[in-house]
């Protein structure tokens, strides 16, 4: 049964009954027959007949659903088994939002130090992009918001709190546009802008502050890379709303300026995040309690003050 539900994974992964039979190293007709014959056991139809994969019946979709619960509780049984043996092994799956990825070392540093042995792999999501992950057991552990848009069913450890600055050419900003070395968004909203791509949860909040101040920003430039962002105000294209954390790894430049936003000032907590199952995955057990043992709030806010410094200077 372990095995039918392992086909029927690569089926809904690779929508064609080939490359599916390719990825679990059987024939074709070694893969389809199984998949029948898991329609005969549960008597109910799970694919669409036609001349090519078309998809899955309602009842291929619960039955799907199930198949991934089961499989990734087998993969947890093996981790635990292995555990109880070996100590934690395996390869550490972690998501990350893309404003988040200047902390990713932050977590994974004392993980790693701990368990040289297991093999990490990050990747850049978006938050919902994320939850799918974590659901389908395609995730161990991710890095996301945990108060905006907050993810269901998962255990939450809280990381560190980002703030939002404007990085702007200093000769597109007005003397009457800053006040204290801040600027306000509806002010902030007057200038060409670069963000983040709407499917990101940090470009909805951007949104949501502008719309806070009565002001819809259409943005001239969108991206999915927060580099990108900087790379666009550096090339003198246009301003963008970051995240505190991207000034701890990006150079500072005399013709550039950040700059805190206020009127609102915004801020959101960003934590790790798991799957909400008992006994909780251990990989994902064993990065929770290596990054709770390490004060990443501090470290984030000190990186990011003295990342500031330069940038205050440029403000001058």
């Amino acid at each position: 049964m372990f095995r039918k539900f392992v086909y029927l994974l690569a089926l809904a992964r690779e929508k064609h009954f080939g490359r599916a039979a390719e990825s679990c190293h059987v024939s074709q007709p070694t893969l389809s027959n199984a998949i029948r014959q898991l329609e005969e056991e549960l008597q109910v139809p799970i694919v669409e007949r036609g001349q090519k994969f078309e998809g899955f019946t309602p009842e291929g979709m619960k039955v799907l659903e199930y198949a991934r619960r089961i499989v990734g509780e087998r993969d947890n049984l093996r981790h635990e088994l292995l555990a109880l043996a070996q100590g934690v092994s395996g390869h550490l799956r972690v998501g990350a939002i893309p404003t988040a990825l200047p902390v990713v070392p932050h977590v994974l540093t004392p993980f790693t130090t701990r368990f040289p042995h297991i093999r990490s792999s990050v990747v850049s999501l978006s938050s919902r992009e994320i939850q799918r992950g974590l659901d389908d057991f395609e995730l161990d552990a991710a890095i996301t918001y945990l108060d905006n848009e907050p993810l269901n069913n998962v255990r939450t450890l809280p990381l560190y709190t980002e703030r939002y600055h404007l990085l702007a050419h200093r000769d597109d900003l007005t003397e009457e546009m800053i006040a204290d070395g801040a600027i306000a968004w509806d002010k902030a909203a007057d200038l060409r802008l670069c963000l983040l791509s709407p499917d990101m949860q940090n470009r909805r909040i951007a949104d949501t502050a502008f719309r806070m101040t009565g002001r819809t920003v259409q943005p001239a430039m969108e991206t999915n890379s927060i580099v990108t962002l900087y790379t666009i105000v550096r090339a003198g294209t246009c301003a963008s709303i970051v995240p505190g954390q991207l000034l701890t790894f990006v150079p500072p430049h005399p013709d550039i300026v950040a700059l805190p936003l206020v009127d609102p000032e915004l801020s959101h907590v960003v934590g790790l995040v798991y799957a909400d199952r008992d006994p909780p995955p251990p990989l994902a057990k064993a990065l929770a309690v290596a990054a709770s043992d390490s004060d990443i709030a501090q470290r984030v806010a000190i990186g990011v003050a003295e990342a500031m410094i330069p940038w205050r200077v440029a403000i001058r």
